[in-house]
């Protein structure tokens, strides 16, 4: 732990990370270079929310350690290819010992996938609904105390979800994404990355307008 704080602690390189970060390599290097910097592209969107719906009863480095083979079996994420698997492609995909063999888990990812398009013809891109959505930023939390698992923002996009047939999609798991994704930036104050990814959500911001 790094002193002063019970939500910092120091990696192998002695830099202060999020205290979660530091148990494993992978989680590091996601820590460092994903967690918490804006996702604006569809296609990295949807594979943000087919793994967190995955991760739900496991451990995110579960997920991570099989994120390759879920590229894989899932065609990049690319969402009018997976809206299109059958039958065939879901029995593919429970046979496959690559990634996490949930059968009502492959049946949302697929079933998500249809109903993102329908949100693309409506909104333009996914990225468009996912990021109105986006909160007013909270004080930088400091200790571990100040982080939430859910926000009145991830409750009303999961209840929007829901209203458009989209699964396993539920406010925790919503806001894990939106803090996944830079909707939010939950890295704590001395975290090594920290302004860094405010400056990426600035940018992002920007560009957005």
């Amino acid at each position: 732990m790094v002193q002063g704080s019970d939500a910092l602690a120091a990696g192998a390189d002695r830099r202060p990370r999020c205290w979660w970060s530091v148990s494993a390599p992978e989680y590091v290097d996601y820590h460092d270079r994903e967690w918490g910097r804006p996702v604006l592209s569809d296609a990295l969107l949807f594979e943000r929310l087919v793994l967190e719906a995955f991760q739900s009863g496991l451990s995110w480095l579960t997920i991570l350690r099989k994120r390759e083979a879920f590229r894989t079996a899932f065609a990049g994420f690319d969402i009018a290819a997976v809206a299109a698997f059958g039958p065939d492609d879901a029995e593919r995909l429970l046979g496959d010992a690559g990634i996490v063999r949930n059968r009502a888990k492959i049946a949302s990812a697929i079933n998500n996938a249809g109903g993102a398009l329908e949100v693309i013809a409506q909104h333009g891109s996914l990225a468009a609904y996912l990021w109105s959505f986006r909160p007013l930023d909270p004080p930088a939390p400091r200790i571990i105390a100040d982080l939430h698992s859910t926000s009145p923002e991830s409750i009303a996009l999961a209840r929007d979800l829901k209203k458009r047939g989209f699964r396993f999609l539920g406010p925790t798991t919503v806001y894990a994404h939106m803090q996944a994704a830079g909707q939010v930036n939950d890295h704590v104050v001395g975290c090594c990355v920290r302004d860094e990814v405010e400056e990426e959500r600035r940018e992002a911001a920007r560009r957005r307008r």
